[in-house]
């Protein structure tokens, strides 16, 4: 927090379900009052005046085209420039310090505009997502989705479903996660984690989100689950004690199971160098087919083909709150998520044609 108050960013309160929405528009419309810099703005302008003239009912086929006189050679497409001047506009607010950031150091339009444009890639092209159950997702109000955890060197699985959920389902809900105190420890890569939504893994920020109606994304299996070798893939790994069933009883919210299949091929741990692990205070050093045989190269995660499952969610709002103190119902919950996931992840297995496609 005190890296946004250095910027000059605005603290809000931490929002609701619709308040990131609100706001987002809130900055959309003051950054459209003021004067866009440069050539942007006059493609913008044509772009307008276009899409007005299609909604009169002009015939239009590309916008500025009807600008042009005959012979003239044609705008280039006013797409890119668009996207410059919003770039452009985007620049100018973060260097002013004009946006804003919640209690957890959360920066919904940096997440919007920059990161989640980089993992794009990744998610479409790279691993070819596809996704099934997204609208078992609550719309509003609050959820915690649990999910299976893999990757060797990088947890990818947790940025792809942040993504998923954000570019699949028709609310464009942001996934809160939860992360391992490692990953805040880690210089940069703690701040990267709070700006993109993450905080940590604790039971008063989860239930904080949670009954402030977030979507909570938690990997119980933690790092047992991402450095386990690659003959034990897709077998789950101890869920913890249930705190995170608690916080979702203690909420009353549902508990949502997600399912991944395709994770555990990017970086087949085929061991673990725990000698060197303990002396750079890592909870395992991953020995994959690539790393660290191919160094930097080696870190490059494998084209697998993935699969997310969001299950039907499983409603804790008749238990009461109550329930959270009773050990057998914490367990029992808990027991019924994982195998929940288990099940859906052999299901996958068996219906999936190939690793690669």
């Amino acid at each position: 927090m005190e890296d946004a108050a250095r910027d000059g960013a605005t603290i809000i309160p931490l929002h609701g379900a619709n308040d990131g929405l609100a706001g987002r528009a809130r900055r959309l419309a003051r950054s459209a009052s003021r004067p866009l810099p440069g050539p942007g703005a006059v493609t913008a302008s044509i772009h307008t005046l276009a899409r007005t003239r299609r909604d009169a009912g002009a015939d239009v086929d590309e916008p500025g085209a009807e600008l042009a006189p005959s012979g003239a050679a044609q705008l280039p497409q006013p797409d890119w420039g668009v996207r410059v001047a919003d770039a452009l506009t985007f620049l100018r607010r973060r260097l002013s310090g004009d946006y804003a950031v919640d209690e957890y150091g959360f920066d919904p339009e940096l997440t919007d505009s920059a990161i989640l444009p980089l993992f794009r890639p990744l998610y479409d092209r790279w691993f070819r997502v596809d996704v099934e159950g997204v609208a078992n997702i609550p719309a509003t109000g609050g959820a915690l989705l649990v999910a299976n955890h893999a990757g060797g060197l990088w947890p990818l699985d947790a940025a792809m479903t942040a993504v998923a959920v954000r570019t699949e389902h028709p609310a464009g809900r942001h996934l809160r996660m939860l992360g391992a105190q490692l990953m805040f420890d880690t210089p940069g890569l703690g701040t990267f984690a709070r700006r993109t939504g993450s905080t940590l893994a604790c039971t008063a920020d989860a239930d904080r989100l949670l009954r402030a109606g977030e979507l909570v994304g938690v990997w119980p299996e933690g790092f047992n689950g991402i450095g386990k070798r690659f003959t034990e893939r897709y077998r789950l790994q101890r869920f913890g004690r249930g705190g995170f069933v608690q916080s979702a009883l203690r909420a009353r919210v549902p508990i949502v199971p997600v399912s991944i299949v395709g994770s555990e091929e990017i970086h087949p741990v085929l061991g673990n160098a725990k000698t060197l692990a303990r002396m750079l205070g890592l909870p395992y050093f991953p020995i994959t087919p690539t790393f660290p045989l191919l160094g930097p190269l080696g870190l490059l995660p494998l084209p697998s083909k993935w699969y997310i499952e969001f299950g039907a969610p499983i409603h804790t709002e008749e238990l009461g709150a109550d329930a959270a103190e009773d050990a057998a119902a914490v367990f029992e919950l808990t027991d019924r998520v994982r195998e929940t996931i288990q099940t859906s992840l052999y299901r996958l297995l068996v219906q999936r044609r190939s690793v690669w496609r």
